[in-house]
């Protein structure tokens, strides 16, 4: 049993069976409280498998939440590899396949996971920011002016360690995944790997067909919301988890690169 590196949520191993490879994920302390549900976790990942995207489930334990899907061998993508018109182009396939696929168990709302990770993180006692106040006031913001939007199957976590390319466009851990916003992706996925407005306009000329004012609004709006998640994510987790990782200077970050003008809102 191999440790794999890369993951700031749980521990992974690359475990080897009869000539064939897979990976072990064992979820790290506490992961509920990050609005992780295993089980949801466990369908998300069928899904993908099911539409090309994920790896092939082999094994769900639910008692421990371990979840074990097959070894894809396949290479990373370097941001700067995906910030080329050819992968952005490949990326937004793949996403339109994942948001075209049937349903989902689990919900994500971006503005409702900022909350309950403020809950949370005082119910720990873990300091929360003075810039939560001015974010929650944007996030509200947002929510008013996009309003209800249509829910499909979402990631919810496009980190760059989350891609794998081994002649298709792969997508692993699938944790966060639950019925949302596409364009809570489609912006997590922008501000993931720090895309301007070139590689965004790409983004959303091969997702829509055309890249439209509004769409470039909804996006920069989700972008804000990606950035605040992620910052409260790392507040929470400063508090609840084992892992050797500098949460608080993650959430520093995202916390400092908050736009609080996205156009619209």
């Amino acid at each position: 049993m191999v440790p794999l590196s890369g993951g700031i949520t749980n521990h992974n191993f690359k475990i080897e069976v009869n000539g064939q490879a897979f990976v072990l994920r064992m979820g790290g302390a506490e992961t509920g409280l990050l609005g992780i549900d295993r089980e949801v976790e466990h369908q998300a990942s069928l899904r993908a498998a099911e539409v090309g995207l994920g790896p092939e489930v082999a094994a769900f334990f639910p008692d421990e939440g371990w979840l074990v899907t097959r070894f894809i061998e396949g290479r990373p993508i370097a941001p700067f590899e995906m910030r080329r018109p050819q992968t952005i182009r490949r990326v937004a396939a793949a996403l339109h396949k994942l948001h075209d696929a049937s349903p989902i168990a689990g919900r994500f709302d971006a503005h409702a996971v900022v909350e309950e990770y403020r809950r949370e993180a005082e119910a720990h006692r873990v300091q929360v920011p003075d810039a939560f106040a001015a974010a929650h006031a944007m996030s509200e913001r947002i929510r008013v002016a996009r309003g209800p939007q249509p829910l499909v199957p979402c990631h919810n976590d496009l980190l760059n360690a989350n891609f794998l390319d081994d002649g298709e466009i792969r997508i692993v851990d699938w944790e966060y995944a639950g019925m949302g916003d596409r364009f809570f992706d489609l912006a997590n996925f922008s501000v993931n790997h720090e895309f301007g407005t070139a590689e965004d306009d790409v983004l959303l000329a091969e997702y829509f067909g055309e890249s439209t004012a509004a769409r470039v609004e909804s996006l920069a709006m989700m972008k804000f919301m990606s950035d605040f998640r992620e910052a409260m994510w790392g507040v929470l987790q400063s508090g609840i988890s084992e892992l050797d990782f500098d949460f608080k200077g993650y959430a520093a970050k995202h916390f400092a690169r908050l736009n609080f003008q996205p156009a619209g809102a």
